[in-house]
C-alpha cells in the first residue's frame, strides 16, 4: 500500500493511519483552534467582516471611470457574440484569447442589454468567490485561523481588487486556478482519485478564461514531482489530464470550425515575437508595490518560517504554484501588470501561515512576557496586515484622475465621454485617427465609429492581428476618410513620436477642437484641469 500523507489542520478526515506522515508541526498545538472556538461570535463577526472589506473595495466607484482598452475589447467581443448593433460589426469574435468570460457577458447582454457595468459585476462576482476559495486552501492547509488571514488579505491586497473591478479574464483564471489549488491540496491530504480529476476540470476551465492558465499544468507537475510524500499512479494523472483536455477541447475546436484557426496562429506569432514593451525589473518592481509591501514582507518571513520549523509537501505546493508562472512570465519578454495575479494565492497563504502560527506566536508570547492569548496576537496581526493593505487599496479606488495610465491599472478617465460625444455627434460612417490603437478601442465600444490608430506598425510582426495599420494618411485625410482626430494623454506619454504627428495632421488639415475631456490634477498645491483628450475635426 502507498504512503499516505496526513491531512492539514483544522479537522480533516482520512483513512490513512496518522502514523503515515511525519505531523506537520502546526499540529501540535490545538490552542488556536480551542481559542476561536470558545469565542462562539468570533466567526461569524470575522467572516462578516471580511465579506463586507471584499464587496465594499470592489463596489465602491466601481462605475466611476469608463472601460480601459482591454476591457472595451472583452466587452466588444461580447457583444458581437450576442450580435448587439454596431459593434457588431466592430468587434470581431475570435481575437488573442479563450472567450469563457466573454460567453458570459454576451449571455447578460443578450437578456439584459448593452452595458459596461454589467461585465465589472461579473468580474467582481469571481473576485469574491477568489476570497472564498482562498479561506479554503488557508484552512485546509494550516488550519482555521490561516484560512480567514488568507481571506482578509485577499479581501484587501491592492492587486486583486484592482483587477476584480475591472472587467478582465485575469480575475476569472485566477479564481479557476485558485480552486484547482484547492481541489489539488484535498488530493495530497486525502489521495483520492476524485480530487485530481476536479484539479484537471478546474484547469481546464482556468485555460478557457485565459491560456495563461495551461501555466499551471507545469506547476502541478513539478509539485507531484518534488513531493515524494504525495503519490500519484499514472492512471490517474493520466485521468486528470484527459479532464483537462475535454473542457478546453472548445476552444481550439470552436476555431477550427468556424474558420478561425489562422487567427489563434496570427496572435500566436504576434505573441512570440513582439518586442518587450517593460524593462526585466517590472515585476520585481511593480507587483510586489500592487500586493503591498507589508503582506510581501510577511509572506517572505511565512517561507523563512516554514524552512525553519520543517518544508512539507504544503510549502512545495505553494512554491511551485507560485514560482513556475513566475518565472516564466519573468522570462516572457512581454509584461503584463495583471500577469501574475494567479501567484497572489499562494503568497497570502504563506503569509497567513506565518501569522496564525500558534507556536512561532505562543513562544513571542512566552519571551516577551506577554499576558494575551495567542489568538489574540494572531487577530491583531491579521488586522494590522489586512488594514494596511486596505488603506492602500482606499487610496486607489477612491481616485479617479490620472493623465498617465498603466494598462490593467483601472479604467481611463474621459474615455467613456470622449466615446459618448462621438455616438452623439460623428455622422454616421465617419471614422476617426487616435494615437494608438488603445484609445481607438474604448472610442470604438462607446462611440459605435471605426477608430484607427495611427502607432500600430506595418510590420506583421509587430502589431496586434486585430489592427490594421494606418499606411497613408495625408491620402485618408485628404480623402475624408477620418473626420476626426483624437489626442489623448496616456497614449501620448507611451507614444511621444507617433503623437507629434497626429498633430501635425491636425494642423495639416485645419484641425478644430470640438471636444475635450479634462481630469482635475494637484499643481503647486492648487487643483488644475488638463486635458486628457481632445477631438479634433478636420476638413480634406
Amino acid at each position: 500500500m502507498r504512503d499516505q500523507p496526513t491531512g492539514a489542520a483544522g479537522g480533516d478526515r482520512f483513512t490513512a493511519p496518522r502514523t503515515s506522515l511525519p505531523s506537520h508541526p502546526r499540529r501540535r498545538s490545538g490552542r488556536v483552534t480551542t481559542a476561536v472556538g470558545t469565542n462562539s461570535w468570533f466567526l461569524p463577526a470575522a467572516a462578516i467582516a471580511i465579506a463586507a472589506s471584499s464587496v465594499f473595495l470592489r463596489l465602491f466607484r466601481i462605475d466611476a471611470l469608463g472601460f480601459n482598452s482591454d476591457e472595451a475589447v472583452y466587452a466588444g467581443q461580447a457583444a458581437a457574440i450576442a450580435r448587439v448593433p454596431t459593434l457588431d460589426a466592430i468587434f470581431p469574435v475570435f481575437r488573442a484569447h479563450p472567450l469563457l468570460f466573454q460567453l458570459q457577458v454576451a449571455v447578460i447582454y443578450h437578456f439584459f442589454g448593452l452595458s459596461d457595468l454589467t461585465p465589472r459585476l461579473l468580474a467582481v462576482a469571481f473576485g469574491l468567490g477568489t476570497v472564498a476559495v482562498g479561506y479554503g486552501i488557508g484552512s485546509r492547509l494550516y488550519g482555521r485561523p490561516a484560512g480567514l488571514a488568507t481571506a482578509a488579505f485577499l479581501a484587501t491586497m491592492p492587486y486583486l481588487v484592482i483587477v476584480n473591478r475591472e472587467a478582465l479574464l485575469d480575475g476569472p483564471m485566477t479564481f479557476f486556478s485558485a480552486v484547482a489549488l484547492y481541489c489539488l491540496v484535498r488530493f495530497s491530504s486525502e489521495q483520492r482519485p476524485t480530487w485530481l480529476y476536479a484539479t484537471g476540470g478546474a484547469l481546464g476551465l482556468a485555460f478557457l478564461s485565459k491560456e495563461a492558465g495551461i501555466l499551471m499544468i507545469p506547476a502541478a507537475s513539478a509539485f507531484l514531482a518534488l513531493s515524494y510524500t504525495v503519490r500519484v499512479r499514472l492512471r490517474e494523472l493520466g485521468g486528470a489530464l484527459l479532464v483537462f483536455v475535454l473542457i478546453a477541447l472548445p476552444y481550439p475546436l470552436s476555431l477550427v470550425l468556424t474558420g478561425g484557426a489562422h487567427t489563434g496562429g496570427d496572435f500566436l506569432a504576434w505573441e512570440l515575437f513582439r518586442p518587450p514593451n517593460h524593462p526585466w525589473s517590472f515585476y520585481l518592481t511593480v507587483v510586489p508595490v500592487a500586493i503591498s509591501l507589508p503582506i510581501v514582507a510577511v509572506a517572505a518571513c511565512g517561507v523563512a518560517w516554514a524552512v525553519r520549523r520543517g518544508w512539507g509537501w504544503r510549502e512545495t505546493l505553494l512554491a511551485c504554484w507560485a514560482f513556475v508562472p513566475f518565472l516564466f512570465f519573468e522570462l516572457w519578454p512581454v509584461k503584463g501588470y495583471e500577469y501574475l495575479l494567479p501567484l497572489s494565492v499562494p503568497i497570502l497563504v504563506f503569509a497567513a501561515s506565518f501569522v496564525t502560527d500558534p507556536q512561532l506566536w505562543g513562544a513571542v508570547a512566552t519571551r516577551m512576557r506577554l499576558r494575551l492569548q495567542v489568538s489574540v496576537i494572531q487577530t491583531i496581526l491579521v488586522a494590522a496586515v489586512a488594514v494596511s493593505a486596505g488603506a492602500i487599496c482606499w487610496s486607489q479606488v477612491n481616485s479617479a484622475s490620472a493623465t498617465t495610465f498603466l494598462a490593467g491599472t483601472g479604467g481611463v478617465p474621459g474615455g467613456r465621454q470622449a466615446g459618448l460625444w462621438l455616438r452623439t455627434h460623428a455622422p454616421i460612417g465617419s471614422d476617426t485617427l487616435t494615437v494608438g490603437p488603445s484609445m481607438a478601442n474604448i472610442l470604438e465600444f462607446y462611440g459605435g465609429h471605426q477608430a484607427q490608430g495611427l502607432a500600430v506598425s506595418s510590420n506583421p510582426l509587430h502589431r496586434n492581428p486585430a489592427y490594421t495599420p494606418v499606411v497613408n494618411p495625408d491620402l485618408l485625410l485628404r480623402t475624408g476618410q477620418f473626420q476626426y482626430i483624437v489626442w489623448d494623454a496616456y497614449s501620448a506619454s507611451r507614444s511621444p513620436k507617433f503623437a507629434q504627428k497626429l498633430l501635425t495632421y491636425e494642423r495639416r488639415y485645419d484641425g478644430v477642437v470640438v471636444h475635450v475631456e479634462n481630469v482635475e490634477v494637484n499643481s503647486g498645491g492648487h487643483d488644475v484641469a488638463r486635458p486628457v483628450i481632445i477631438i479634433y475635426e478636420v476638413r480634406p
